[in-house]
């Protein structure tokens, strides 16, 4: 078991071991509201960088919240889609990683506030990103001086939207910076076995329970659904920033392949015994610090800083 293993990084350990005392002993599965709410208060936990500014947008009824650090080149952008498996997550439990990461990227991020699984379902989370999209096109920015980033699901969902925007004629960004993303919703690959035993937050059967509700019938092999399904022809250049201890491996590794075969210039991080977006433990883990410095700089060069 994952709990008996001496960590090469000793601070990873320390994360693990808090996270397996915090385990609940029963296996009662919470409801949406529980789930969103758990993931809410984990964003409320962790300061901002100093100086952050914190502004609500309404982009013609989708909430979203923009985060402009100071001395922002605002000339540049990033549209940031957070996690929470297309059933949860919003913009207050991922503000303090997306403040992080604009902060170190030097330009303000756009956290939108998608619809959400199981009520608003599969395409609705894809045509919300496509609207906040097309807002800061009409707001007069370079696309090419944009980043799409998203960590989990909504790594998946910024490659689905990568996608979407191609099909529909719109142009691309200058990137696409994904976290851990979960890219095929038909929970395949060789790490759901390999590296379950030391993955203590994603399962397959968990997963299985998100793209049920987020697709509500639909084809889960769609590529907009499944992006590592997808034809990447004519795509941004892509970072993939994956733990080499998450089942959700399998995922980058197939966008990758697709991406790579497609003649689309890709990177791909894997970090040894990190958690699944262990960059949101930014405050406990160097790896994570390390990670966004990594990524941010990555951002700068696409955008033209």
């Amino acid at each position: 078991m994952a709990d008996d293993i001496q960590w090469r990084d000793p601070e990873i350990g320390q994360v693990r071991a808090l996270l397996a005392a915090l385990r609940p002993p029963t296996q009662t599965k919470p409801t949406w509201a529980e789930r969103r709410a758990g993931l809410d208060a984990f964003g409320a936990m962790a300061a901002l960088p100093d100086g952050t500014l914190v502004i609500p947008v309404d982009i013609e009824g989708l909430p979203a919240e923009g985060l402009v650090p100071p001395g922002s080149d605002e000339s540049r952008q990033i549209l940031y889609l957070h996690g929470g498996g297309y059933c949860a997550g919003s913009p207050t439990s991922h503000r303090p990683v997306a403040a992080r990461i604009a902060a170190e990227a030097g330009c303000p991020i756009l956290v939108i506030d998608y619809r959400l699984g199981p009520e608003s379902p599969f395409p609705a989370a894809v045509d919300d990103a496509v609207k906040a999209w097309c807002h800061l096109l009409e707001a007069g920015i370079d696309p090419a001086r944009m980043v799409i980033a998203g960590d989990s699901a909504g790594g998946g969902l910024a490659l689905a939207t990568a996608l979407a925007l191609r099909d529909a004629g719109l142009p691309q960004p200058g990137g696409l910076f994904c976290i851990s993303p979960w890219a095929d919703l038909r929970q395949v690959g060789a790490a759901y076995e390999r590296l379950a035993h030391l993955d203590p937050m994603i399962s397959a059967e968990g997963l299985n329970d998100f793209a049920q509700a987020y697709l509500n019938g639909a084809d889960p092999s769609h590529p907009h659904a499944s992006p590592a399904l997808g034809d990447y022809s004519g795509i941004a250049a892509i970072l993939i920033q994956v733990s080499g201890a998450e089942v959700l491996l399998s995922d980058s590794l197939a966008v990758a392949q697709a991406a790579g075969l497609a003649g689309v210039e890709v990177k791909l991080e894997i970090w040894p015994e990190m958690l699944h977006v262990w960059h949101a433990f930014f405050g406990q883990l160097g790896a994570a610090r390390r990670a966004i410095t990594g990524a941010a700089g990555w951002i700068r060069e696409k955008t033209g800083a």
